[in-house]
């Protein structure tokens, strides 16, 4: 641009600038809406059964422009399992915190996790249920990105027991990971029979059982 006067040189560097920012946009854009296809594709087929070719079926577009938005189908699947947790933290994690510290929070969780499960959030029940039982014996970067979710899960659950011990409302002899090993066992139970069922009754008994645990 040698020669080019300063206010016209100025004026097409804000030009590229702005053709730049308008392609970003689109991008993201377009990788939110792929995303929304491939947590609800991989929630039902799985996350191997997430390939490239695929989700360019599901989604509508070239399988050029997924592997331009993803890369490998490796990273593609490490993209799913974020987007699954992060759209998990706004439906179930993000209500509890709004919640007052304490049992009201801890039944809040719970609660919000059935509905987020009952209401098929991902189209086929908890994401992070199925992950873990597909992803379980196959090492890799996928499954861990997998374990580590489903550890700050457990550990989410933990604190928020140990919040309601330190509130008073639920006896100092609990042992915070075991009522959460328990909890979550409930949940899960429920949501693997409501998927292969088709019915949500497990939610009532899951509730009840709950209800039990937390006085």
């Amino acid at each position: 641009m040698e020669g080019m006067p300063t206010a016209q040189l100025h004026d097409t560097m804000d030009d590229v600038a702005t053709l730049e920012d308008g392609r970003r946009v689109r991008g993201d854009v377009s990788r939110r809406a792929v995303m929304e296809r491939a947590v609800n594709l991989a929630s039902v087929e799985g996350l191997d059964g997430l390939s490239i070719g695929a989700l360019a079926a599901e989604s509508a577009m070239s399988k050029g422009g997924i592997v331009a938005l993803f890369g490998t189908k490796e990273q593609l699947q490490l993209a799913t399992v974020e987007a699954a947790r992060q759209l998990f933290t706004e439906t179930v994690i993000t209500p509890a915190l709004a919640a007052p510290a304490g049992l009201t929070r801890l039944r809040t969780l719970v609660e919000a996790w059935l509905d987020y499960s009952e209401r098929r959030v991902f189209q086929g029940g908890c994401f992070f249920a199925a992950a873990t039982a597909e992803m379980g014996t196959k090492p890799g970067p996928v499954r861990d990105a997998v374990a580590a979710a489903m550890d700050d899960w457990r550990d989410f659950v933990a604190g928020a027991v140990q919040r309601a011990i330190d509130a008073g409302d639920l006896s100092a002899t609990v042992d915070p990971d075991q009522l959460a090993f328990e909890i979550i066992a409930l949940l899960d139970g429920a949501n693997a029979a409501s998927v292969l069922r088709d019915t949500v009754e497990p939610y009532s008994r899951a509730r009840s059982a709950i209800s039990r645990l937390l006085p």
